[in-house]
């Protein structure tokens, strides 16, 4: 079985400078360690709400890592310092709309608010990275929306074979012809 890289970033001026814990990347990293069946080795970020940083992270955790998923939280709201969106357009060479698109359709189903959010997705080299909001229940509910078509989206892109806990989340690749 395949070993899998996932790079977690939280954007977040005051979890960087340690005024408070940092909870949102670690919900990120517990609810990989459910869906996947595969050992996964973490690259964890913690850095401040500044565009040029989150552009060198994720191309750092793409060239320098080969990280296969890179996930962030934080920064993907309509406030003057959230720029992840900004700085994930920027990096990616193929943005996929359809990620956002689904998480904002089932935050809606919880909070009127999230048609302010301006999560998204895209490919940068063989990564697939992934916008998620900051609060750890957002992040489960939109990573249960769409964790379903990463492992294909992985395979097609060239990263490593994704198992997942089919007990946990079920995810879909077509059947070979």
């Amino acid at each position: 079985m395949d070993k899998i890289k996932i790079g977690v970033v939280t954007t977040s001026d005051r979890a960087s400078s340690g005024i408070y814990e940092d909870i949102s990347g670690v919900a990120i990293m517990d609810t990989m360690r459910e869906y996947l069946l595969n050992e996964c080795h973490y690259e964890y970020r913690c850095i401040p709400d500044e565009q040029d940083i989150i552009e060198k992270t994720l191309i750092s955790l793409a060239d320098e890592y080969s990280c296969d998923l890179i996930v962030t939280t934080g920064g993907t709201g309509p406030a003057p310092r959230d720029v992840t969106t900004e700085a994930t357009e920027r990096v990616c060479t193929k943005l996929l709309p359809g990620f956002g698109e689904q998480m904002r359709a089932v935050s809606l189903q919880y909070v009127p608010t999230a048609i302010l959010s301006r999560q998204t997705a895209g490919i940068y080299s063989k990564s697939l990275i992934i916008n998620l909001p900051g609060k750890p229940k957002s992040i489960r509910e939109c990573l249960d929306a769409v964790f379903p078509a990463v492992p294909y989206c992985i395979d097609l892109i060239g990263g490593a074979y994704m198992e997942a806990n089919e007990e946990v989340i079920k995810v879909f690749r077509p059947k070979a012809k």
